[in-house]
């Protein structure tokens, strides 16, 4: 950052930091005991889809990687669009296995950025409910790929795009040793419908 930056005010964006996603076991951990969330299994990776052989080869062998070790446990990788058009590959383990799922969302994520396609990445998440309530309330912990931080996102069941600022706010609170939070609230962007929560 230059003299010129630092007077007109302009700030460098944080890089990006893949390894964070290797917190989220631990905060699963904090955020059972916290909030009485546990990891669904599921989870999903948002970009921007870009026409063009290198992007569609770059995808091609990500989904071939994941499937391939998915297949095990007979849960393949989705791709699905949005009613926005972005892409989401959407990864599904057995709720134990939120290890494998961060191991899933690291791959996509760096596969995506080594072949030059990192500004094509938006976010990450993982999904959680609330096994102790009978609302079935769901939780997405959301990883913001060009601010390098964490948000949760808790839409309202049955509600037609409300969210719980409430237990957001909780989760931020009780997930602050463990993860990198967002703070800045106006990027806490609701992700109504994504797949994988």
């Amino acid at each position: 950052m230059g003299l010129l930056d630092i007077l007109l005010g302009r700030t460098k964006p944080a890089a990006p930091d893949l390894d964070q996603l290797f917190g989220l076991p631990s905060a699963a951990v904090t955020l059972e005991a916290a909030a009485g969330f546990r990891p669904t299994g599921s989870g999903a990776v948002c970009f921007a889809t870009v026409e063009g052989a290198a992007f569609t080869q770059t995808h091609r062998e990500v989904q071939a990687l994941l499937d391939a070790d998915a297949e095990r446990e007979g849960r393949p990788v989705e791709l699905s669009v949005d009613d926005y058009g972005y892409s989401w590959l959407v990864s599904r383990r057995s709720p134990d296995g939120l290890p494998d799922l961060v191991n899933d969302l690291h791959a996509v994520n760096s596969a995506m950025e080594v072949n030059g396609f990192g500004p094509q990445l938006l976010c990450s998440l993982a999904g959680f409910e609330d096994t102790g309530s009978a609302q079935g309330r769901r939780l997405a912990l959301v990883y913001l790929y060009k601010r390098g931080t964490f948000y949760p996102f808790a839409p309202l069941s049955g509600a037609a795009e409300r969210r719980d600022g409430a237990l957001e706010l909780r989760v931020r609170a009780a997930l602050a040793d463990d993860l990198r939070m967002e703070q800045d609230l106006s990027r806490w962007f609701p992700l109504w419908g994504a797949p994988g929560l």
